[in-house]
């Protein structure tokens, strides 16, 4: 826009001036020639890179596996026993190992979620996949069992179930606000508007 040698930089912004001839192609000439640059949010993002809510995902499903291990019920009446979702899964309860599926797939679901569009996409899924353990623990809560046989049991609770509930309730939260973060906050991996005015 300027006559070779008039001027160093732009009298607007101050952004070094450069000839045609050395800039890189249009964005509207690299679609012509079919090579139109990656998105920022399309971006592949390296296979450990845990942000953007993915981490605290994947955390939360390890816990929540280790959780279904632990006991979830303590029985005082008519034996002493602690059972595990495991166990109580194993027994009456079949449908429990929803809980571990839920977290069992959700991981790898995440994972697998190597840009923040996909990630993004995946809100709903991942939501959906942490829910399935806290409806297991609220339908335990709204119908517990009474009766071994033909023998009333009396039990209590035990944390861990508790904390199954608060990790599904986490883990919506987080897939539904977090995965994948905000599309206008995204680190590009090359180029920078820092300190310069757009126009």
């Amino acid at each position: 826009m300027f006559e070779e040698g008039e001027r160093e930089d732009c009298p607007v912004c101050g952004v070094a001036l450069t000839d045609f001839s050395k800039l890189p192609p249009s964005l509207d000439a690299m679609a012509e020639e079919g090579n139109v640059p990656t998105a920022p949010e399309m971006e592949v993002l390296p296979v450990h890179y845990l942000g953007r809510g993915k981490g605290i995902l994947v955390a939360l499903g390890l816990v929540g596996i280790v959780l279904f291990f632990l006991p979830w019920v303590h029985i005082t009446f008519p034996d002493i026993d602690s059972r595990s979702a495991f166990r109580m899964a194993n027994g009456r309860a079949g449908w429990l190992f929803g809980a571990l599926c839920g977290w069992l797939v959700l991981i790898p679901t995440v994972l697998s979620r190597r840009s923040i569009l996909k990630m993004r996409g995946a809100r709903v899924a991942a939501a959906f996949l942490s829910a399935i353990p806290g409806v297991c623990v609220v339908d335990l809560l709204s119908f517990p069992p009474k009766y071994d046989g033909y023998i009333p049991i009396k039990f209590e609770w035990l944390f861990p179930l508790y904390i199954t509930l608060a990790l599904s309730l986490m883990g919506i939260a987080v897939s539904m606000f977090f995965l994948g973060g905000r599309m206008d906050d995204i680190k590009v991996s090359r180029g920078t508007s820092a300190g310069q005015q757009v126009h």
